[in-house]
């Protein structure tokens, strides 16, 4: 709300200390320098990162204990829908200080989107509304921020906890062999009231306690570090939640491109296009994928599932791999030469812990499941 009341969604040209600076660029500088401005606009920047660590953090913990699968697939495939869509709010407020940073930043998605084949030039227009930068880019990213990515956040957010609901949490396996849980009929669960209240309010009042020492003492790029837009590309490089596919792109050769049915595909169409979709139709099919059946109602130890376990392990280290990309400059490595570190680390990371956990499994004389 503070920050709505003060930011002004526009690129006409004002004066700002002696200087003409788009008016959105000057409203963020104003808000700076307010008593607690800057403050208040760390407190929105650091909470929007720790709710994308807090939603990647809870799929790990989804994936790793199978709480996937059946009856649960639904609810997974909307948690990846409200992870996609968290990415995309995080996208869409880069634009919005409109400084040289942002709009550096914006301009690379712009020509991944439109480097989408057969229609890309469609979605660039819907979303940028036309060639970047244009007047009305800011408008619509502030509408998509401020209000139909919100909406869309609620809403799935709200089915989420309706099936959760429904369904009940996956609890530890010990509480299979309570008395409430023989036969299967239920989960044992917590309370909402008061147990579960008190535990909520108690997080939520040390998050809110971490977030407001973080933004008082952590300080971010200010807008001022980079300036108002101007001729040239700064060095700059997405915030960690996109440096895997800003480091895939790095990966591949400047020069590739091929048409397919009279659609071009370029190097920002793998990278920027196919390589993030991959990703999410991978996740998408795990729960289908899974052999195990039954249905899963309790947490299973990943310990126990050597190849679900090594598989994420394996993607993990990828995906770590491909985000280490994006600085090859700095590590002074040639794309080839990192494209062979990435497979390397990940084939090893990948068959290290499945050898490790069919020797644990074999030796407590488990059933080895896939």
């Amino acid at each position: 709300l503070f920050l709505g009341f003060l930011y002004e969604p526009s690129t006409k040209m004002v004066p700002l200390f002696g200087a003409m600076v788009p008016s959105a660029y000057a409203s963020v500088v104003k808000i700076d320098i307010l008593p607690l401005g800057i403050v208040i606009r760390r407190i929105h920047h650091w909470s929007a990162m720790l709710m994308l660590a807090a939603v990647f953090a809870h799929l790990m913990r989804v994936y790793f204990t199978s709480a996937y699968r059946k009856p649960r697939e639904i609810n997974w495939l909307i948690g990846l829908a409200l992870m996609g869509i968290t990415m995309v709010a995080a996208f869409t407020g880069y634009l919005l200080p409109y400084s040289q940073f942002s709009v550096t930043a914006t301009s690379i998605a712009y020509y991944i989107a439109k480097s989408t084949p057969w229609v890309g030039d469609w979605i660039s227009s819907l979303l940028f509304a036309g060639k970047f930068p244009s007047d009305g880019t800011v408008p619509r990213f502030f509408f998509m921020h401020v209000m139909l990515i919100p909406a869309a956040l609620t809403g799935l957010l709200g089915l989420h906890m309706l099936i959760l609901i429904k369904q009940k949490h996956t609890e530890p396996g010990s509480n299979r062999k309570r008395k409430e849980a023989q036969g299967g009929r239920r989960l044992i669960g917590i309370p909402i009231w008061p147990e579960q209240a008190v535990i909520s309010l108690s997080f939520y009042l040390f998050l809110m306690f971490m977030i407001v020492l973080m933004a008082t003492y952590v300080p971010l790029n200010t807008i001022e570090t980079y300036g108002p837009p101007s001729p040239g590309t700064p060095v700059m490089r997405p915030d960690w939640y996109f440096l895997p596919v800003y480091g895939f792109l790095k990966l591949i050769p400047g020069d590739l491109s091929l048409s397919v049915l009279g659609g071009k595909i370029t190097p920002e169409t793998i990278g920027g296009v196919f390589f993030p979709a991959f990703i999410f139709l991978v996740f998408a099919l795990i729960p289908f994928l899974d052999r195990t059946k039954g249905p899963q109602n309790y947490i299973e130890n990943p310990l126990h599932r050597p190849f679900m376990t090594a598989l994420g392990a394996g993607g993990g280290v990828f995906l770590c791999m491909t985000a280490a990309a994006g600085y090859i400059d700095v590590l002074q490595v040639t794309s080839g030469e990192m494209t062979i570190y990435t497979i390397l680390a990940a084939l090893a990371a990948w068959s290290l812990t499945y050898m490790l956990l069919r020797r644990y499994s074999r030796k407590r004389g488990d059933n080895v499941k896939t």
